[in-house]
């Protein structure tokens, strides 16, 4: 039960909880603009230059389950804060290689308990289903739209400022938002009963994320079949085991088995993992035909991105939340991934000589009407079935499904288009057709895997059965 936030104080408060939100999006790419400048003034290798992102990575993608649980156990209010104050610190004052890689890993670590917690505050404080959906897709909007900002602003904060402003932009932005959340989000009673940190299943299932995500962002340098590739994901794969095992016997486990029963909650997860396995090959692929096969310039890139960025805030910041009130989950959701499914098949026939109009913004437009019907009620899904007492580590899950889907997809997919253009650069095909062949086959998987997940949203229930209970007690 909430105290002493109501009406639209509570509006309020999903704004600075997006904020935070925002923050952790835009560090996916807004570090990536500036990669070059960090490697010209801190004299990286472009070996060790991975690291800058691998850090963050392994960190995020490993902790994301852990912080969603942590949340739950000593107070989703506490843990948001605790988690913004670790992410703000450090990484722009870093003046060596190894403090920057350092302080990206600590970044990650905080990184992930606001995301994680993020989900289950916002699913506690609007419990009426309509206020829900609306709020879900203000969330969405900041999650699905925030990596395209980040390329704008880190070419402006690079190239006018330094790289270090990346980083030092976010404590006046973490120093605002933590004050407006102290005031603004409500003290709860601490959860109820005598629940204990499972901590075997929290080491196992958070090693197991770790060499998960080593693996895959390794394996296309390292080679899929490599015995460090190999090894890797064979020790994910055992530890995950071994996590399942104990959680089958454990009193009080980090993760409850049973949480997967709700129809809705387990094939929500198996939609996430698919859709950001595509949303993924839109992203980063487009941008990457749009540079080296259309020459486009950083910023033209970014400027490309606004149109499906305004289409997805209609949809998320208000047309969305009427879809699924007036449909449901299951509809809304097969439709936006079919769509998208369209709009990187688009983008699978783009010539070499591509115009915007013809044949950028018409894959841009379809894919940002996909993801504004489908991101909100994908979290619904995946959020709403499930006990109050468990939605930090359910949205712990849900934030993992996506973080490993687009992890690996981008990197199957980037390895695919790779293998495809030195096949056709093999058979005598031009430099530039070889390229953008290899990004066509790359945005055709992309395709089928956001066609899957819309089959796979067929099998929703249509309505959540538990949209409108209660809220969690864990806000302390």
């Amino acid at each position: 039960m909430t105290h002493g936030i109501h009406g639209e104080k509570r509006w309020y408060a999903l704004i600075v909880l997006c904020l935070g939100v925002l923050m952790i999006v835009l560090d996916s790419t807004i570090v990536n603009v500036a990669l070059p400048s960090i490697s010209t003034d801190l004299h990286f290798t472009e070996t060790a230059l991975v690291w800058v992102v691998n850090a963050y990575l392994l960190t995020f993608g490993g902790c994301l389950l852990l912080g969603g649980r942590l949340g739950d156990l000593y107070g989703q209010r506490r843990m948001f804060l605790a988690g913004l104050v670790v992410f703000t610190l450090a990484c722009g004052l870093a003046q060596s290689q190894a403090m920057l890689i350092a302080a990206r890993a600590v970044q990650g670590l905080g990184g992930a308990v606001v995301s994680a917690v993020s989900l289950s505050l916002i699913m506690n404080l609007f419990t009426e289903p309509g206020e829900r959906a609306r709020a879900m897709g203000v969330y969405g909007f900041v999650c699905a739209g925030g990596g395209s900002i980040g390329v704008l602003l880190g070419g402006l904060l690079t190239s006018s400022l330094s790289w270090h402003w990346i980083f030092l932009v976010n404590l006046p932005i973490g120093i605002a938002v933590y004050a407006m959340c102290v005031a603004l989000l409500p003290r709860m009673r601490a959860p109820a009963g005598t629940a204990r940190l499972d901590i075997a299943g929290a080491v196992t299932v958070t090693a197991s994320l770790m060499l998960a995500v080593y693996g895959i962002v390794g394996g296309n340098e390292a080679g899929w079949l490599s015995m460090q590739t190999v090894v890797l994901i064979g020790a994910a794969v055992v530890l995950l085991a071994l996590f399942i095992a104990i959680e089958a016997r454990a009193a009080h486990p980090l993760m409850p088995l049973t949480l997967f029963a709700a129809r809705n909650v387990a094939l929500a997860n198996v939609i996430g993992v698919l859709w950001a396995a595509a949303m993924f090959a839109w992203f980063f692929l487009s941008a990457l035909y749009m540079q080296r096969v259309l020459g486009y310039a950083p910023l033209q890139v970014g400027l490309a991105f606004l149109p499906a960025n305004l289409i997805m805030a209609a949809f998320s910041l208000g047309l969305s939340a009427r879809i699924v009130m007036r449909f449901g989950i299951r509809g809304p959701i097969a439709a936006g991934l079919l769509i998208a499914a369209c709009g990187l098949a688009l983008f699978s026939r783009a010539p070499v000589d591509g115009g915007f109009v013809w044949h950028v913004l018409p894959g841009m437009t379809l894919l940002g009407i996909g993801a504004g019907i489908a991101f909100n009620p994908v979290l619904l899904a995946a959020m709403s079935d499930v006990d109050p007492a468990d939605s930090g580590l359910a949205s712990g899950i849900v934030n993992t499904a996506f973080m490993m889907g687009g992890a690996l997809g981008l990197a199957v997919l980037a390895s695919l288009a790779a293998a495809h253009t030195d096949a056709l650069a093999a058979a005598q095909a031009a430099p530039l057709d070889a390229l953008n062949g290899g990004y066509h086959a790359a945005f055709a998987f992309g395709a089928a895997f956001a066609a899957a997940a819309a089959l796979i949203g067929l099998a929703l229930r249509i309505r959540p059965q538990n949209g409108v209970e209660g809220v969690g007690p864990a806000m302390h």
